[in-house]
């Protein structure tokens, strides 16, 4: 059995040890927390497997390999919620509709009853919006905890104590790789966490504003995330500004998140490269799988199933950048 060590365990790390499992080889990861939590950038993530809408500013390769998340979550057991994703606007911001429109694909174009339709609680207040159907989203926090639970059912060694490494070495450490990939850098993501029980949501909901964007995530039992905020920076304090733009957003979607539980405000910073791509970088002997920036959900299936092709089969998959070591 040929043995395989994954440094780090958010949703790059468990992915990658995801599909080395299937390739039967015997995995350890090195992670210092017990169980996947706040101190995982991962923990902060919307968990919307939303190929078509982030190709309004994201590149080909993005749409094409996030189009596989969706099956790849559910082949592992996890719940996906398969209702797409409903782009909306502000009377006043009609024009961002058009905008979205013209740089996406998979969408149908929605009048006022077509969002009552899809939407109930939303009806007569938005004239015109979009779906994407084959859009899904899943619970993020769920998600890495069926995934520990999963390999560990299947002999993975979880150990908090890095020490040498054996056999297939995969870095999935984040910004923390920093250290030896020194053109990542940090894009500060801050979130909010609202109870709203007399709100219903079926799915995702992308507010466009050409400033303050956001996005409701409903997240089930009158739970609903809001984020969208991308700042460049690695500082992980919450500011005023944002969380008062995200709640301000959340209740021009709907004036019912006024009377809503604030749950939690979470920060982060996600890892990327100077072109917002991920990629694959061997140093030496090890495989650093980074730079997902706000694609972690979405693009990890494909990155990770790619970097341990590239281990055990010597493939050079398109991510991967040329050897540095």
């Amino acid at each position: 059995m040929r043995a395989a060590t994954v440094i780090g365990a958010g949703v790059a790390g468990l992915c990658v040890a995801t599909e080395l499992v299937a390739r039967g080889c015997k995995v350890t990861v090195f992670d210092p927390s017990p169980r996947p939590g706040p101190q995982c950038c991962s923990w902060w993530a919307g968990g919307m497997l939303a190929p078509f809408c982030e190709g309004e500013t994201a590149e080909e390769p993005v749409v094409r390999l996030g189009r596989q998340a969706a099956a790849w979550w559910q082949a592992q057991g996890v719940a996906v919620a398969r209702q797409g994703t409903l782009v909306l606007a502000l009377g006043r911001d009609r024009g961002e509709i058009d905008r979205f429109a013209r740089r996406t694909v998979g969408h149908e174009p929605l009048d006022s009853a077509a969002i009552a339709r899809l939407e109930p609680q939303l009806g007569g207040r938005f004239d015109r919006g979009l779906h994407f159907p084959d859009e899904a989203h899943l619970d993020p926090r769920a998600a890495l905890g069926h995934l520990r639970d999963r390999l560990e059912d299947a002999g993975v060694a979880f150990v908090a104590e890095r020490g040498r490494a054996a056999g297939l070495t995969f870095d999935c450490r984040g910004l923390a790789a920093r250290d030896v990939l020194r053109d990542l850098r940090g894009v500060k993501g801050e979130m909010a966490v609202l109870r709203a029980p007399e709100i219903r949501l079926d799915r995702p909901v992308r507010l466009l504003h050409p400033r303050i964007p956001i996005y409701v995530v409903p997240r089930g039992d009158g739970l609903f995330m809001l984020g969208a905020t991308q700042i460049e920076s690695d500082d992980r304090r919450p500011r005023v500004r944002s969380v008062l733009e995200l709640l301000s957003a959340a209740y021009a979607l709907h004036p019912a998140f006024a009377e809503a539980e604030l749950v939690e405000i979470g920060v982060d910073a996600r890892p990327a490269f100077p072109d917002n791509l991920p990629r694959l970088r061997r140093i030496g002997g090890t495989i650093h799988v980074n730079g997902l920036f706000r694609h972690g959900f979405l693009l990890a299936p494909a990155l990770a199933r790619m970097a341990v092709e590239a281990g055990c089969d010597g493939t050079i998959p398109e991510v991967m950048d040329a050897d540095h070591g």
